[in-house]
């Protein structure tokens, strides 16, 4: 199925989500099945990033935010971890055209100075050229941990409260919020997570507090543009409380 021919229903048109948040999982367990070698499920998985960024560009989604490398994922062999920045710093040089063709803003979150340093110089590149996009907003997690970034918050906070800068009595969810790596963001109205997997992997703990989750049973790498489409038909059927009735 051409994404051309993929359209929302209109509740799932009016429901849409300004920000979709995704943990790509199942890349190495799409190659097991395979026989393949475990890169090649991340190969393969950054084809399934350009059909998802593309197709939400279409659609009118404002934010996407993609887990693509986690704090723990340094734990990995070397061997993956190595062709993992490869094909990250070989995906932002070689779809800096796609993204500018679809406007797409690219944004990230973690702490992207422990990346090699020919990744982060093709990261500063490639947001650099498409800084002035006004589509979607391209989020990547990279070196990213939900649990580190709120220890660093607190810690940031507790420095303004004992120099003074901040009342400790007027600390709320919207300081800490406004100390986060995603300030800049709005929370996301739905979490996606490939691979059948039930866990949120120390990602976005506080700002998917309210979110809602849809759990997709295929890997990403054969994640299609039909099944984002079924996962926002999903979250158009929910009725978001948020602890209200």
């Amino acid at each position: 199925m051409y994404m051309s021919d993929i359209e929302l229903s209109d509740k799932a048109t009016a429901a849409l989500p300004r920000h979709i948040a995704i943990i790509m999982d199942g890349n190495g367990r799409w190659a097991k099945s395979r026989h393949l070698p475990r890169v090649e499920g991340h190969r393969r998985g950054a084809e399934t990033v350009r059909r998802v960024v593309r197709l939400c560009g279409r659609i009118g989604v404002e934010y996407l935010t993609l887990y693509a490398f986690s704090a723990e994922n340094w734990n990995r062999p070397k061997t993956e971890v190595d062709t993992l920045m490869k094909y990250l710093a070989h995906y932002l040089k070689h779809e800096t055209e796609e993204l500018m063709n679809n406007n797409v803003r690219l944004e990230t979150i973690g702490h992207t100075e422990k990346l090699p340093q020919k990744v982060q110089q093709q990261l500063r590149e490639t947001k650099s050229k498409l800084n002035k996009n006004t589509g979607l907003t391209l989020v990547l997690a990279l070196s990213y941990g939900a649990r580190q970034e709120i220890t660093e918050a607190v810690r940031c906070i507790a420095t303004k409260a004992a120099s003074g800068e901040i009342d400790p009595d007027q600390i709320d969810e919207k300081i800490v919020s406004q100390h986060l790596f995603t300030a800049a963001f709005p929370d996301p109205e739905l979490l996606i997570r490939t691979s059948g997997e039930l866990r949120l992997s120390n990602f976005l703990l506080w700002q998917i507090s309210y979110s809602e989750f849809v759990v997709s049973d295929v890997h990403w790498p054969e994640f299609e543009e039909s099944d984002l489409m079924q996962a926002l038909e999903e979250y158009a059927k929910r009725h978001r409380r948020f602890g209200g009735l």
